[in-house]
């Protein structure tokens, strides 16, 4: 079978053909390469392979993939539940521990908590609560905590294949509204607690999100780090990856990506994407950092828009804390039948190495109608393998 001419637009406007497929209206076209096989989920796609992402339709590159555990929450609904199983629709309601406040306030944070969220969607109007030894409460966190661990299941979970890759930055200007391309900063190894890095350009892309195709240009992408991350294979007609991209990833092992959660509330499917950053010191405290992804999906043919966010944090001593406010980042995004995706990346940071987050979205309908959309429960998990001779720099 022939493969297809790609025609790609120079400048992209996020105009939807289809649910699977997206095509971008433009004053001018260009053939960028050729569309090749999709591989099946148990084939991973090899380091330097073009691609066009399925849903936000930037070009780009894939560094390494991951096998990630999945804890698909829909899938855990199919199943039935015994007497002694508690489903997350059925717990009770904890009483409000939070306030709202008046638009463009700061979050403001109870100094005596050791549960401190530093999250960029939070630092925009809404307020920030702890509360300590909350454990009798209804609506107890730990009950939603085991709600997790039971997701080690093989009726709730499963594996699949994800990839770290670099986006064009040609494309970056025409999808930031719609996901996070700005730089990813990660702390260095905890022996290196003062090395704080920036990668800009960086995504985390599942398997079914990836378009694979042969690139008629070279470089495939523009990028900074491509040419020091990757070399021409003149006999192949490829890049393959280099020893620096090799040793990076080894050296790095906690920016790993292990674990996905996934929820779906009446046709609004939430996916959380969190890894662990590394923990650094100040005034003689030591504090763990999580980077965690977010995407919002629309499954309906209506546009419905994100008004408010809700989160609750809890922290292995028990510490928790409520951060209620408008929109996220800053805005209120719309999630419509031609651009029914949104994805952004916020941080979070606890004194204790361990931790769960969860949380709501309040959705409005285009009739007015607003719905509470649960974020499942994720964890917070840290890992402090010693590494040697950790470099002061990631690449």
């Amino acid at each position: 079978m022939a493969l297809k001419p790609l025609n790609y637009c120079i400048r992209l406007t996020n105009k939807c053909h289809s649910q699977t497929t997206r095509r971008y209206s433009s004053t001018k076209l260009a053939e960028v390469g050729r569309f090749e096989h999709v591989l099946a989920d148990e084939n991973c796609y090899p380091a330097g392979q073009p691609f066009l992402h399925r849903i936000f339709g930037y070009r780009g590159v894939v560094l390494f993939p991951w096998l990630a555990r999945v804890h698909d929450f829909d899938m855990r609904k199919q199943y039935t539940q015994t007497p002694s199983t508690l489903k997350l629709e059925e717990l009770p309601h904890k009483r409000k521990s939070s306030r709202r406040t008046n638009d463009g306030d700061k979050a403001e944070e109870d100094s005596k908590s050791k549960a401190r969220s530093t999250s960029g969607e939070d630092e925009h109007e809404g307020d920030a609560h702890s509360d300590a030894n909350e454990d009798d409460e209804s609506g107890n966190p730990t009950i939603e905590l085991n709600e997790t661990q039971r997701f080690t299941n093989p009726q709730s979970t499963r594996f699949h294949p994800y990839y770290q890759v670099l986006i064009d930055t040609r494309d970056c200007v025409h999808v930031s509204s719609r996901t996070s391309t700005e730089a990813v900063t990660h702390l260095g190894h905890p022996d290196n607690s003062k090395s704080v890095f920036s990668i800009k350009g960086l995504d985390y892309v599942a398997h079914e999100d990836i378009l694979p195709y042969k690139s008629l240009e070279e470089p495939p992408i523009e990028h900074e780090l491509h040419k020091k991350l990757f070399k021409s294979n003149a006999e192949s007609q490829s890049y393959e990856p280099t020893d620096l991209l090799d040793s990076w990833r080894s050296k790095h092992p906690w920016l790993e990506l292990s674990r996905i959660y996934r929820e779906t509330t009446q046709d609004i499917r939430v996916t959380v994407i969190p890894f662990y950053l590394g923990h650094n010191y100040c005034d003689g405290s030591s504090f763990h950092w999580w980077r965690y992804c977010i995407r919002l999906e629309n499954f309906s043919d209506m546009t419905i828009q994100l008004r408010e966010r809700h989160w609750r944090i809890f922290s292995r001593t028990k510490q928790l804390q409520t951060i209620k406010g408008r929109g996220v980042m800053g805005i209120e995004p719309s999630l419509t039948p031609t651009e029914p995706a949104y994805q952004y990346s916020s941080h979070v940071n606890l004194e204790d190495k361990s931790g769960l987050m969860w949380g709501t979205f309040k959705m409005q309908r285009e009739d007015g109608h607003t719905f509470e959309c649960k974020v499942p429960p994720f964890s917070l998990e840290s890992s402090l393998t010693p590494i040697p001779n950790a470099p002061n720099t990631p690449i």
